[in-house]
């Protein structure tokens, strides 16, 4: 018996987004540690990048957003791992989770990791206390105060570059950028060396007790690890990177996270 013309173009519809759906499933199949999960390491005590909310559960800030957009370019399922910062990179090797996301894009950290196009740029900044009687204009001029950073962070690396020129002041590791924060108003440090996206989302809160006296060049690309090899996940998200950058929703996330563009220059670089 022959089917109507409708009901045949409506078999072939239907037929076409079965294959659709399958070819879809296959990409994925295999991407991840766990099938149909997409297993994120995130140290979630960095705000604006990633916080949790004011209940305490809840992760929110530009990475969990970002990590939430790909995942769905991927047809995958999220899940966080609350991750120490200093022991981030490490996870990846121990097969803890599939990406760990806010990481800088560094020579030596690509030797030993896969790394997606970069996602957004950064500076280097230095804190003070609003209206503090230091004053800055160029980074050496820290020498003879006291500095707080989060350790195994580019701050880090800043301030050890500072050291290794000769300049004596200083330096106090913290586990976490809010400790830095809290221990400069306890005035226990001068100076906070921090990027420039927590930088200014501290500073630019409504009566703030912080202020940016020093920010450095636009240099520092950050991007997402995985374990070294993993290039298939790698080309996926990188493919999905670029999907986000076109339809907007980077954009879209950059501004309802930080009230600015701080995404749309990093295309010139990918």
């Amino acid at each position: 018996m022959k089917l109507p013309a409708l009901s045949r173009l409506s078999l072939n519809i239907f037929l076409i987004l079965i294959l659709f759906v399958s070819c879809y499933a296959k990409q994925s199949r295999g991407l991840t540690i766990t099938e149909g999960i997409l297993s994120v390491g995130v140290e979630i005590g960095y705000p604006p990048m990633e916080y949790y909310d004011i209940d305490g559960i809840t992760a929110i800030g530009f990475d969990i957003e970002l990590a939430k957009a790909l995942a769905e370019k991927l047809k995958l399922k999220v899940k966080f791992i609350d991750t120490a910062w200093e022991g981030i990179l490490a996870g990846l090797n121990a097969k803890r989770y599939d990406i760990a996301v806010n990481i800088t894009i560094l020579e030596e950290r690509q030797k030993k990791f896969n790394f997606t196009k970069p996602y957004i740029d950064s500076a280097m900044t230095i804190v003070a206390l609003k209206d503090s009687y230091i004053k800055i204009d160029k980074p050496e001029e820290i020498a003879g105060f006291r500095i707080a950073y989060q350790g195994d962070t580019t701050a880090q690396f800043f301030t050890e570059k500072l050291k290794s020129k000769g300049l004596l002041f200083t330096s106090y590791g913290y586990d976490k950028i809010i400790n830095c924060f809290d221990d400069l108003v306890l005035g226990r440090v001068d100076l906070i060396a921090a990027d420039n996206i927590v930088a200014f989302d501290y500073a630019g809160k409504k009566n703030s007790f912080f202020e940016v006296i020093w920010q450095g060049a636009s240099d520092e690309y950050i991007g997402i690890a995985l374990k070294k090899g993993n290039d298939a996940l790698t080309l996926a998200l990188n493919d999905a990177l670029d999907d986000l950058f076109k339809d907007g929703t980077m954009l879209e996330i950059s501004l309802n996270v930080f009230n600015r563009d701080l995404v749309s220059s990093v295309t010139l670089v990918h």
